[in-house]
């Protein structure tokens, strides 16, 4: 490692300046494996080194090696009195209470070195560690960065910096999803950001920023930052959903139905097709006109509404069904259910009057519709008659609705197959005008019975 290769160095240019001293010195310390092995000695400048002074610091830091950081305080006061000057030593004091976890000593002492010798790599790097011990990363990031830029080889100086970034990750991903859990989403936002600004390629930390984004009601910043994600990480089958939902919410069905393509094509299964599925059918839905969208919430129900829910929903019942194109209906045309008024009228389901108009604005009651359901019921027969025979075999008791009645057959019919459903009293109430809500909820059960 460079810093260590840089403390050796230095420890031998010192035993060699000692080595020629003419001075009987103490017994060098001998240290098997030094306490502190990242500690980078304090080498001193020519310019105030003296024999006494320099024999102190490395007594000093021998000592501070071998873990008596007691006896290493003494030599290095004992080299300031030699030389109050001798900043080497003040650093060596500032390592000794960086060895005893006295981070704010540290930090200090290393700061009054740096106001003597600015761009003093020892006391840069024992202040980068200082500082990190005393929880302060970013700062300790910063220092260190400095150090590097002034000594780009210093190898152990990247190797400190890469684990302090991943500290720093850590503890701001900590502090933001704290804050999701406590509601404070600007502050989680924030943590976020300064993530995503240390690790730009991390698609999770994308995903997580949208999920924040998406609480706070930012679903146009929550968009872009999955799409993001997936960029960086087209794995991300959840951010492939979350798209989707967030498309779905802002009614572009067409594409939330990409997004869900995609997420089923990297994990398949049945919740991800019926995902597909679902929004594929909004998609549609929101093709069609707005009047067939307002169709759920209308209070009566017109012919037109049910051409149309009949020809959307069972068009391929209808299609194979389909009969004659010359039949002749007199006002379709310019109607906006009129490509489903021709298709039931052609299969048979809805009839013209005989005056060829087929009144698409005319208001739907219980017979008619169960008269068009029962002759759905009658398509579907022929393509299942095992299925159909107890439908058409059914003769139930109608309260309101005697056998001999033109309508009873149909009525019978839909009964059976439990399309419609009598009510109160065993009544069919076939003159009550027919809601949105039931024309659709009918129509339904007719699809069911025609898969």
């Amino acid at each position: 490692m460079r810093t260590s290769r840089l403390a050796l160095a230095a420890v031998a240019a010192v035993l060699a300046v000692l080595g020629g001293c003419r001075r009987t010195m103490e017994p060098a310390l001998v240290v098997a494996a030094p306490s502190y092995p990242d500690f980078v000695f304090p080498a001193a400048p020519s310019s105030l080194a003296s024999e006494a002074v320099v024999a102190l610091q490395l007594r000093g830091w021998q000592f501070l090696q071998s873990g008596d950081t007691g006896q290493a305080r003494r030599a290095f006061n004992a080299a300031l009195a030699e030389n109050s000057r001798f900043y080497p030593a003040d650093a060596g004091l500032a390592y000794a209470s960086l060895a005893d976890r006295e981070y704010a000593d540290a930090v200090a002492r290393f700061d009054r070195v740096l106001r003597r010798a600015e761009g003093y790599l020892p006391a840069m790097i024992g202040k980068g560690d200082a500082l990190a011990g005393a929880g302060r990363v970013d700062e300790a990031i910063r220092v260190l960065n400095e150090a590097l830029a002034l000594d780009s080889s210093l190898a152990d100086v990247r190797r400190r910096l890469d684990v302090l970034a991943f500290r720093s990750q850590q503890d701001v991903l900590r502090a933001a999803r704290q804050a999701v859990d406590a509601g404070r989403l600007d502050e989680a936002a924030a943590g976020y950001e300064r993530a995503i600004a240390a690790s730009p390629d991390s698609g999770l930390l994308y995903r997580e920023l949208a999920a924040v984004e998406r609480k706070a009601g930012k679903p146009d910043r929550a968009l872009a930052h999955l799409r993001k994600a997936v960029s960086l990480d087209p794995s991300d089958a959840r951010g492939f959903v979350q798209i989707g939902e967030l498309l779905e919410a802002r009614g572009e069905f067409a594409d939330a139905v990409g997004a869900y393509i995609e997420a089923e094509a990297l994990e398949p299964g049945e919740e991800a097709r019926a995902r597909v599925a679902a929004a594929r059918s909004r998609a549609d839905l929101a093709r069609l006109p707005e009047e067939y969208r307002a169709i759920a919430g209308a209070a009566q129900v017109t012919r037109g509404d049910l051409a149309a829910l009949i020809g959307v929903r069972l068009g391929a019942v209808l299609k194979a069904a389909a009969g004659e194109e010359g039949v002749v209906v007199t006002d379709a045309r310019g109607h906006w259910a009129a490509p489903w008024i021709m298709a039931v009228v052609r299969a048979g389901v809805m009839e013209p009057y005989p005056n060829h108009t087929f009144a698409p604005g005319g208001v739907v009651r219980r017979l008619d519709l169960a008269q068009a359901a029962s002759r759905v019921l009658g398509l579907v027969a022929a393509r299942r008659p095992a299925q159909a025979r107890a439908w058409q075999s059914a003769r139930p008791r109608i309260a309101d609705l005697p056998t001999e009645h033109l309508g009873y057959p149909a009525v019978a019919m839909v009964v059976g197959a439990n399309v419609m459903p009598v009510v109160e009293g065993g009544a069919f109430k076939p003159a009550q005008v027919v809601a949105g809500s039931e024309a659709i909820d009918v129509v339904t059960r007719l699809e069911v019975l025609a898969r």
